[in-house]
């Protein structure tokens, strides 16, 4: 049911007048990929429409990427992050529309790998040489952007899910994401974890010595989106 998720738009939207806003970034400043619809968040905005911008600064996403095969222990674990989320989120509309540049996502923060539990740590050689091999597998070169899209959030007993496709390599898969939602007039906040097949999106896993030591292709995303009111 999305009666709930209705209901709990209408009311920030009465808060919405009174919110407090936040700069938007000059027009031009930074790069968006290519028909990336941010008229479509700014006209909703001039109709008076709560938009909320997300704040990059206090937004995470998060990927674990584990080992596998016969020789696993000789590998890691790694965890990729993004730290350069950007997008909006349209809540009467149950839209939203995010991307992050792929060129700036970080491998194993240490701080991340102990929260994700990693029993190891790579060198810093070895971190580079996964960055870059990870770039290379993800066609960043031609698909610099991962994106996101939402249309709708279904609300039931099991909680809300996220109507989704993620667009990443140049193939777009849409899934549900299940997530916490807490919408407020100044701010929503979006918390949720997913997991996805590598090969969904055309990329293939790293493997040498006949699969003896591989990257598991399914990986674990979780995700922090914070967004702040939106002023023109």
């Amino acid at each position: 049911m999305r009666t709930g998720f209705i209901a709990a738009v209408a009311v920030a939207g009465l808060l919405a007048g009174c919110a407090p806003q936040v700069p938007r970034l000059a027009d031009g400043e930074g790069q968006q990929p290519a028909g990336f619809p941010d008229a479509y968040y700014r006209q909703a905005a001039l109709r008076g429409q709560p938009v909320y911008e997300v704040d990059p600064a206090s937004s995470l996403v998060v990927i674990e990427v584990r080992r596998g095969g016969a020789l696993a222990h000789l590998g890691h674990d790694h965890v990729v992050a993004s730290h350069d989320i950007h997008g909006y989120v349209a809540p009467a509309d149950g839209r939203a529309d995010l991307y992050l540049p792929l060129d700036r996502l970080v491998v194993d923060e240490r701080d991340l790998r102990a929260e994700a539990q990693f029993d190891t740590q790579p060198s810093d050689e070895a971190i580079a040489g996964t960055r870059g091999n990870m770039l290379e597998k993800l066609g960043a070169g031609k698909q610099p952007y991962a994106l996101v899209g939402v249309r709708g959030v279904d609300i039931d007993a099991a909680g809300s899910r996220l109507s989704a496709t993620i667009t990443l390599n140049g193939i777009t898969r849409a899934m549900p994401i299940p997530a916490q939602i807490v919408l407020a007039a100044e701010e929503v906040n979006v918390t949720g974890r997913v997991t996805l097949e590598q090969t969904s999106f055309g990329i293939v896993p790293f493997s040498i010595l006949a699969g003896a030591l591989q990257v598991q292709d399914q990986v674990s995303i979780r995700f922090r989106i914070r967004a702040r009111r939106m002023a023109l």
